[in-house]
């Protein structure tokens, strides 16, 4: 790719070379944090194709840090590059939205217009009637595809603005077709079993 002139001057030293460690870092960085995102959703098929590229470029990048142990301009292009990497990781995850989180509801207003608007919008949902430190509440449980969250948030936010809730991350569900939400295109079959009121 280079020549062999080229790679002992300077210039390759103290700016190529830096460079292409930067780059190589960004690229095992964020294929590993990618990596361990598809990890934790169980995903068996992409996160070893994702491990392979990434120790690939890894052993690229460190080899060529240890030929050129004197030059410290490869060490900041390692650390600065790790950085990004995981900055860029995360941002892509944000962006592909992967998995499906559990989102649990709580109010203490009559919940019926808004488990009607979760429903007619696509979510599955249950509800169960509890108590709380200030008296009756009602719980309501619903799954959703991460991309859908906002979505969620904003009808809750518009039926029962006073509601708290809080949101988890689900490794697998017992159904492959699930309400998920509007671009769900599978049934809309509810892992729970519908709307049920507790004792």
């Amino acid at each position: 790719m280079f020549s062999a002139e080229f790679t002992q001057s300077d210039t390759f030293a103290f700016v190529v070379l830096p460079v292409l460690i930067f780059l190589a870092r960004i690229s095992d960085v964020t294929l590993g944090t990618l990596r361990i995102i598809f990890v934790s959703r169980g995903n068996k098929t992409v996160a070893p194709i994702l491990g392979f590229f990434e120790v690939l470029i890894w052993v690229i990048a460190i080899s060529n840090i240890i030929q050129h142990l004197d030059n410290v301009y490869t060490y900041l292009a390692w650390a600065a590059g790790f950085a990004t990497g995981n900055f860029i990781g995360m941002r892509i995850e944000e962006r592909l939205a992967i998995g499906v989180n559990m989102v649990r509801i709580i109010t203490k207003k009559e919940a019926t217009e808004l488990i009607g608007e979760l429903y007619r919008n696509g979510y599955g949902a249950t509800v169960i009637d509890a108590r709380g430190k200030d008296g009756e509440v009602h719980v309501i449980y619903t799954l959703v595809q991460r991309k859908e969250i906002q979505k969620l948030v904003d009808l809750i936010k518009t039926y029962n603005p006073n509601a708290f809730y809080f949101v988890e991350d689900i490794k697998s569900v017992s159904h492959d077709k699930i309400s998920y939400g509007p671009s769900a295109v599978s049934s809309r079959r509810n892992i729970f079993g519908g709307w049920r009121k507790g004792k």
